[in-house]
């Protein structure tokens, strides 16, 4: 479990295909310090596990079905991505809930600037779509960002300097794609509605 607050960014360094899948090890730098084997880490919002550890460096297998619902398979060396290491016990609680299993891709569409803050626009999958809705909550490339409005068509965030300094996002150009992981309540919600169940019935 995740919050959605970035540590830090880090870059691949190495990367190769393994059957279906791929091998890719990123320097963690300082976030490598504790770190196990068998650890899970949200890079870009997806959840990995650390497979091997040589100093800071940090390796991961990588499934196709992971890479079929994210940009990871994408890096090129040298790219650096958001960084998380996951929620312990007794941990403060910022962001929201974060399960670190990314649902799919949305696109920027559109980025208006406003000195130093920036407004983005992202259409993705209809599905994916009305599991948002406006103040509502979204992860993006493992940010945790409130939506400022959503319906079938897209939705847009409003970031702060703070977040386009720290985290990928202020190097997003219209085109580029991003991962996205719904709120979980909105899944649950939605499939309550779907099948008309009661709450009682998911316990």
């Amino acid at each position: 479990m995740f919050t959605g607050l970035v540590e830090s960014t880090v870059s691949l360094i190495e990367s190769q295909r393994i059957g279906p899948g791929m091998r890719m090890g990123f320097d963690l730098a300082s976030l490598a310090e504790g770190v196990c084997l068998g650890d899970s880490i949200a890079l870009n919002g997806c959840c990995l596990t650390v497979v091997a550890i040589q100093g800071t460096i940090c390796w991961f297998e990588l499934g196709a079905e992971t890479l079929s619902r994210t940009s990871l398979g994408k890096l090129k060396l040298g790219d650096r991505v958001n960084c998380e290491r996951s929620l312990r016990v007794g941990d403060r609680m910022g962001g929201h809930f974060v399960s670190g299993h990314v649902d799919g891709l949305g696109r920027l569409t559109e980025r208006r600037d406003e000195g130093q803050w920036s407004y983005f626009f992202f259409t993705a999958d209809l599905a994916l779509l009305r599991q948002m809705a406006s103040k509502g909550s979204v992860t993006l490339d493992g940010v945790s960002l409130t939506l400022v409005d959503a319906d079938d068509h897209g939705f847009s965030v409003a970031l702060i300097p703070h977040t386009l300094q720290v985290t990928t996002l202020g190097s997003l150009q219209v085109g580029d794609s991003i991962n996205i992981e719904t709120d979980i309540l909105a899944k649950y919600a939605q499939r309550v509605s779907i099948t008309g169940s009661d709450l009682s019935t998911l316990y």
